[in-house]
């Protein structure tokens, strides 16, 4: 795939697919959830560490030397991974509850670490394979366990047992067993279109003239 066809085609199409598998809830019935603002917060210190880290380069998608519709074009790859970056933590944080809080936390601190550390790109995706690695197995694996109905005696006594630790605080409602796998399929989506954004290279000195 030229790099033409992947920036007009291929980078929008995948990333806007992220952003509306990423709001789906699968229940009784489907709905669409918009992202939380503080996802949006997330989003733009994760766009943040792209661009610092080499993973992005804008100037090689919006630059006064590109024609204006493939200004148009670059902006809306840029807008696309954007939304599709905000839904990405909008699937792989907890409904409800402090399990909610804490992941925004542990998000944050861990995107604000990235970018003081200036890792090379890389690094950057590895590291952000690793969050929504950690992030899904805690989200659909650790929590869906114990907030799904328990079928033996030792589950439920295994539950109660938890819940009166934590007060009750980390219980989240039960997940449909579509859910876990339409959320491991959009985050592994967004990883991928990760790795076919333009990074920065000897692209920012040709364009500049250099």
């Amino acid at each position: 795939m030229t790099p033409a066809a992947r920036e007009a085609f291929a980078l929008p199409l995948l990333f806007l697919t992220v952003a509306l598998l990423g709001g789906v809830r699968v229940a009784d019935r489907v709905s669409l959830v918009p992202p939380p603002l503080f996802t949006l917060v997330l989003a733009l210190l994760m766009v943040g560490a792209l661009v610092k880290c080499g993973a992005l380069a804008p100037w090689r998608l919006v630059h006064a030397s590109r024609p204006a519709l493939a200004n148009v074009n670059g902006f809306a790859v840029m807008a696309a991974a954007f939304a599709a970056s905000a839904q990405a933590f909008n699937v792989a944080t907890p409904d409800t509850g402090l399990p909610r809080v804490l992941f925004h936390v542990l998000f944050l601190v861990l995107l604000l670490n990235t970018v003081a550390a200036s890792a090379d790109r890389v690094r950057l995706l590895r590291s952000l394979l690793v969050i929504f690695g950690s992030a899904f197995t805690l989200k659909f694996v650790v929590l869906g366990a114990l907030s799904s109905p328990a079928d033996t005696a030792l589950q439920r006594a295994l539950v109660v047992l938890f819940e009166g630790v934590t007060l009750g605080m980390v219980s989240q409602q039960p997940l449909h067993p579509a859910t876990g796998y339409l959320a491991f399929f959009t985050l592994v989506l967004f990883l991928f279109g990760l790795t076919l954004l333009p990074p920065a290279g000897h692209g920012r000195r040709l364009l500049e003239g250099g």
